[in-house]
């Protein structure tokens, strides 16, 4: 127990120093949306950091603890080189766009107040399981390797609906239309859905002891942001706005969140 509450002081520090300097980055190019990129990124600190961490103050090398790093590794590293990818070149994102021009006051404590301290603080709760994991000696069982199985689903559905819909984009024919095809057709948000089901995956993962139960937070917090607030309403609101009757034709069709086959054109919701 006196590891863990360490590994959860130790992870703390990283991750403002992680915030502050993206933030100093952010502040000197002008474009804030670089902490979308990081957020996956910040995750993979976090990991590294409670492993290291869990190796000085543990007692040997443990498969657990490299399975969730390498789980939690592989999804932030693709999550931020995609992220990185798809805003090459853009410039600042609408949201933040936005969120700058109401300031008034001073930009540091504005920017830490609205974007660092919310994205920090909300990824050291969803990294709970992460950090728990590190520090349970049972071996690998039926209940793991459940964990991992949903972790996969979640990985493949969150980058196969990233894929379709960067191709989507990229065709010029493509351009004002909604994207409808693949597994955009069984929900209307496959990479939310996904990244919520990793997290979900990475839960059961750490549900080696009872206490980890306790770390149930970290899932239901990340689906509700996905859900709720900065994923899936956030961008059904815009969507509405520029895309008109076939958006709404879509939503009528088209599961919002869990996947199922889609409705007929036109079916009652």
């Amino acid at each position: 127990m006196t590891g863990l509450l360490i590994n959860l002081l130790v992870t703390a520090l990283a991750v403002v120093v992680t915030m502050l300097a993206t933030m100093a980055y952010a502040l000197r190019t002008g474009t804030q949306s670089v902490v979308d990129t990081v957020w996956g990124l910040g995750f993979v600190v976090v990991a590294a950091v409670s492993f290291v961490t869990s190796q000085v103050l543990g007692d040997g090398l443990d498969a657990r603890r490299v399975l969730v790093l390498a789980l939690t590794a592989l999804w932030g590293a693709r999550l931020g080189a995609y992220i990185h990818t798809r805003n090459r070149g853009r410039g600042e994102d609408p949201r933040y766009a936005a969120l700058m021009r109401r300031n008034t006051g001073p930009v540091v404590p504005y920017v830490i107040r609205t974007i660092y301290w919310p994205q920090g603080s909300i990824m050291w709760v969803v990294s709970l399981p992460v950090q728990v994991a590190m520090y349970e000696t049972a071996p690998l069982g039926v209940v793991t390797w459940i964990g991992v199985a949903v972790w996969v689903v979640g990985l493949l559905f969150e980058s196969i609906g990233d894929l379709q819909l960067s191709r989507f984009r990229a065709d010029p024919a493509n351009r004002g239309k909604v994207m409808d095809r693949g597994l955009w057709a069984w929900t209307r948000h496959p990479n939310y859905f996904g990244d919520a089901t990793v997290w979900w995956g990475l839960f059961l993962v750490a549900c080696a002891h009872w206490a980890a139960l306790l770390t149930v937070v970290s899932p239901l917090l990340m689906t509700h942001m996905l859900v709720n607030r900065s994923g899936k309403a956030l961008l059904e609101r815009r969507m509405a706005c520029s895309r008109g009757p076939e958006y709404a034709d879509y939503l009528a069709r088209t599961s919002g969140f869990l996947p199922r086959p889609p409705r007929r054109s036109g079916a009652t919701p």
